[in-house]
């Protein structure tokens, strides 16, 4: 199964759109948001792609109550998990939050073969024991070159998709 991480999409609607249709044209069956979404349009653009929407909130999610309110209601395709999310897909086990010190503590744990992270808007690929711990980068592009991973469960591979 081919998933997508992606972080940090800051309202960047345009970069949003790009990357939506990459995913979709990948053939990306679920993807991870690592927080700061921001607005509720953002959330409303990831909903109409039709691909299920894992996410947790970030530093700039200022109104948590209606991007809750918005994903319970009538975002079908977005799923909140707060802080940490957990998910298995065809039984790989991945964890997802937006800070880097939670996802250490949960890469140490050895739970989970994937633990992702955004927040500081720095791609990072690393292994802590048996877990592979991803930062995605950011989709915004502010700081660094926009874009997002796709992976593999099956092959647990890797690939780092760019947006520009």
């Amino acid at each position: 199964m081919i998933i997508a991480v992606m972080s940090d999409t800051h309202d960047h609607i345009w970069n949003v759109r790009k990357a939506l249709h990459l995913i979709s044209a990948r053939g990306a069956r679920a993807i991870i948001h690592c927080g700061d979404f921001v607005a509720p349009f953002t959330l409303q653009e990831l909903n109409e792609a039709g691909i299920p929407v894992h996410g947790v909130f970030g530093n700039n999610d200022g109104d948590q109550y209606l991007l809750t309110s918005l994903s319970l209601t009538k975002l079908h395709y977005i799923k909140l998990y707060g802080l940490v999310g957990r998910q298995e897909f065809d039984n790989f086990r991945v964890a997802f939050t937006h800070y880097r010190t939670m996802a250490e503590g949960l890469a140490a744990s050895g739970k989970f073969d994937l633990v992702c992270f955004g927040h500081s808007h720095q791609v990072l690929l690393d292994t802590t024991g048996t877990t592979t711990l991803l930062n995605p980068g950011e989709v915004m592009g502010k700081d660094g070159s926009p874009g997002f991973y796709l992976v593999n469960t099956s092959t647990q591979s890797y690939e780092r998709i760019p947006l520009s």
